[in-house]
């Protein structure tokens, strides 16, 4: 619209001085000075003379002040342009790093302009790893700079080409591949570039890269399918280990589209309601009396099959379904629990996000309130990689709901980073030891010393041990010897229906009405 306006303002003028020029080329042909002069003198009486002169200085006066106004106008129509430049460049282009971003891409697929036709082209798809790492224990100020100079690498490496960022660790790179470089060698030179230490206010940085690419025309016909086809591939990589680089093969699409079918199964089966808690004994190691159950999550098909958590479960934190998911279980677990004996406890698992809501009191209370189920009844676990990523609303949210009497228990023990400033920073009624230190912990002579030291301060704190993953008598005694408080592991119960577990509180023995199933 501006530069229509401003060419619209220098065709007015130059119609002006047209028909100025016109009416003054006419005073010269028929004498209009003296016309007008002998009229001013036949009427006197009226000033015309006057008027007439005043009338030529405002118009001069005018004419100065209009062409004062469209230079003005001009200085404005140019600082708008360049405003909205930098605003289409700011669309454009990632704020962090000033490389190319996802919209920018999008318009470069949809339009193809840059791509010349019947030339060669190779997309590759480049995810950092241990970069969320790099946030949770330096901090995001770190994260940025170390995402500043993974950028500046990435140029240097492809100066005449395009290399976008699409958020977070993500990038992408499309080049033409006039001399048939070797892809596979050029990733790994990728790879090298990344893995270099970075330096960063004293800190030194180490990051990794797993890398895709894919190949037009060979693999596919079109910059959009090469794009998706890499990022299969760059999938494939991480799946392959650190700092891997693969190349697109039809295999690795049927592996996205299957990934593609399971999370719309996965929606499907929330809105139906298969995916529901099953629950794994809390047993008392000194009386052998269950005392609770942990809920966990299980989807059970039409068929009967069940889907490992270990698959469905980052699915749904890939595709942002935990949180509804954790909370539709966390109902279904609440009025469960109301069918067991009034002292058994209900254990169940926050996710990460789920800490990072500071209304999850609120929620939590709301939904123990609707079902009837008393709030000292409820357990929480965390896990140590929670608490990092937010630490201080992770302490306020925790600080919260401790004083509304729901316990809260340390998860996977050990496993994690700063475990001891977990444990005097946060309200804490329970620790559980990480089922890999009791899988080892008879035979490992430093396993068994780590375990003895988790119970001892555990009893120094005045908080509750629970041990995981027991399934061996041997292990159990040791663990009772040690004087560790709680016991869960297939020895004393594998996950089952709630109305197994209904069966095994009246019984007072664990395994009662057990499936012995692997689910």
């Amino acid at each position: 619209m501006l530069p229509a306006y401003g060419n619209r303002a220098k065709w007015e003028l130059l119609v002006w001085l047209a028909a100025f020029l016109i009416i003054y080329g006419l005073a010269l042909w028929f004498d209009g000075h003296e016309a007008l002069d002998a009229l001013f003198r036949s009427h006197e009486e009226y000033d015309l003379d006057e008027v007439f002169t005043a009338l030529n200085v405002a118009g001069s006066l005018g004419l100065i002040y209009s062409i004062l106004r469209i230079k003005d106008m001009s200085k404005e129509i140019q600082r708008r342009l360049a405003a909205e430049e930098h605003v289409d460049w700011i669309a454009c282009h990632d704020p962090l790093t000033e490389l190319p971003n996802r919209r920018f891409l999008e318009s470069v697929v949809s339009r193809g302009s840059s791509l010349a036709v019947g030339a060669k082209y190779a997309v590759y798809s480049i995810d950092l790893d241990g970069f969320k790492k790099i946030n949770d224990l330096l901090g995001h100020e770190k994260g940025d700079l170390a995402l500043k100079v993974i950028a500046q690498r990435l140029l240097g490496l492809f100066a005449d080409d395009k290399v976008f960022r699409l958020g977070g660790d993500e990038f992408i790179v499309v080049i033409e591949r006039n001399n048939n470089p070797e892809l596979t060698t050029l990733g790994r030179r990728v790879v090298s570039a990344i893995c270099k230490p970075i330096l960063i206010e004293g800190a030194s940085i180490e990051l990794g890269a797993s890398v895709g690419f894919a190949r037009v025309p060979e693999d596919c016909e079109s910059l959009r399918e090469a794009i998706r086809y890499s990022d299969s591939a760059m999938y494939a990589a991480k799946k392959a280990g650190r700092n891997c680089v693969q190349g697109f093969r039809p295999e690795m699409q049927e592996e996205l589209v299957r990934k593609l079918r399971m999370e719309a199964d996965l929606k499907v089966a929330m809105k139906r309601n298969e995916i529901r808690p099953f629950y794994q004994p809390l047993v008392d190691l000194r009386t052998r009396e269950i005392i609770g159950y942990e809920a966990l999550a299980r989807w059970e098909r039409e068929t009967g099959e069940f889907v490992p958590p270990s698959e469905f479960i980052p699915l749904a934190e890939n595709a942002g379904l935990i949180v509804q998911l954790t909370d539709q279980l966390f109902r279904i677990a609440c009025r469960d629990a109301l069918g067991w004996p009034a002292h058994t406890i209900l254990s169940f698992n926050l996710s990460p996000l789920q800490l990072n809501d500071r209304l999850l009191r609120l929620r939590i209370i709301k939904v123990l309130e609707e079902v009837g189920l008393p709030v000292h009844r409820l357990e929480l676990e965390v896990t140590e990689g929670a608490l990092i990523a937010d630490p201080e609303t992770a302490r306020d949210v925790l600080n919260e709901l401790s004083q509304e009497g729901i316990k809260i228990a340390l998860d996977d023990f050990g496993t994690g980073f700063s475990s001891l400033s977990q444990l005097s920073n946060y309200p804490f009624d329970k620790i559980k030891i990480d089922k890999s230190f009791v899988a080892t912990f008879e035979e490992s002579n430093k396993q068994g010393k780590v375990v003895r030291a988790i119970i001892s301060l555990g009893s120094g704190l005045g908080v509750k041990i629970t041990a995981e993953g027991i399934e061996e008598e041997g292990q159990l005694r040791l663990l009772q010897d040690l004087g560790c408080d709680i016991g869960q592991g297939f020895l004393l119960g594998r996950p089952q229906p709630v109305d197994q577990t209904i069966k095994a509180s009246q019984t007072g023995d664990p395994m009662a009405g057990t499936a012995l199933r692997r689910i």
